[in-house]
């Protein structure tokens, strides 16, 4: 099998990995194009010792470390949505904390994994996703729709976005209700499934409400990667099911680290 065969299977987790730290689909994109040419340009240099998703995202962080936000402020593009909000955040917040907590809670590596990917060891990897999600929590409070159909889950994620210190201003089982409560009381975060209770679509309700008003948005679903296919807009941040309480806090934590109306807490 071919590097590239091996490659394939995780480039949409590449991909989500690459915009949740950078708030943008488009800015994760390029870095996740350069981390591509990078191996193609230099494949004998492609970690072969390790498992190829973790030498893929080996020189994603090489690429990431060498000229990520805060290394390249000539480079900063004041226009690009997300970057100039997060700037300030990000003099509060060591970039590397942000990348272990992203790291093991949404893409699932082990402290040993991660430690390998930043270079650091597995103690240091946990004092970092520690220091990440206090900083993290001091900065960000908002107000949470959640659309989900199954009752369970919907009060699971309840529960953490409470315990978050977040408030939930309702919780829809259909698209129409969803576009109801959030007209009715316009929400800082949408947490959306997919696929809801009368067959309508977590998509479409999030579609009729971003039409009214910006916020941002967090999808769970079983197949991400079916949302990740690089053939039109698709979403910044994204939750596989079944998920883990610290996936769901991290990517809350994250898309309310982009998102300028986010209140500090205090």
């Amino acid at each position: 099998m071919s590097l590239g065969q091996q490659l394939a299977p995780h480039l949409p987790f590449l991909r989500r990995y690459g915009r949740a730290l950078t708030g943008s689909q488009t800015e994760g994109d390029r870095y996740v194009r350069a981390t591509l040419e990078a191996i193609v340009a230099a494949p004998e240099e492609f970690p072969r010792d390790v498992d190829p998703r973790l030498g893929l995202y080996r020189t994603f962080q090489a690429i990431w470390g060498s000229t990520h936000l805060d290394d390249r402020a000539e480079d900063f593009d004041p226009l690009n949505e997300g970057e100039a909000i997060a700037r300030a955040r990000l003099s509060r917040l060591a970039p590397r904390s942000r990348q272990a907590l992203l790291l093991t809670a949404m893409e699932g590596f082990t402290s040993e994994d991660t430690a390998y990917l930043l270079e650091e060891t597995p103690d240091s990897v946990e004092g970092l996703v520690a220091e990440a999600l206090s900083e993290i929590d001091k900065q960000t409070r908002a107000r949470v729709l959640i659309i989900e159909d199954e009752p369970l889950i919907a009060m699971d994620l309840e529960t953490i976005v409470r315990d978050q210190g977040h408030d939930v201003t309702g919780v829809a089982v259909t698209r129409d209700e969803a576009v109801a409560l959030a007209m009715e009381d316009r929400p800082g975060l949408v947490l959306a499934d997919i696929q809801l209770a009368d067959d309508s679509s977590g998509i479409d309700a999030v579609k009729d409400i971003l039409a009214q008003f910006s916020v941002p948005v967090i999808f769970i679903t079983a197949f991400p990667e079916r949302l990740l296919t690089g053939e039109r807009p698709e979403p910044t941040f994204l939750i596989t099911k079944p998920f883990q309480r610290s996936t769901v806090k991290a990517a809350i934590s994250q898309a309310l680290f982009f998102d300028e109306s986010t209140v500090p807490a205090g």
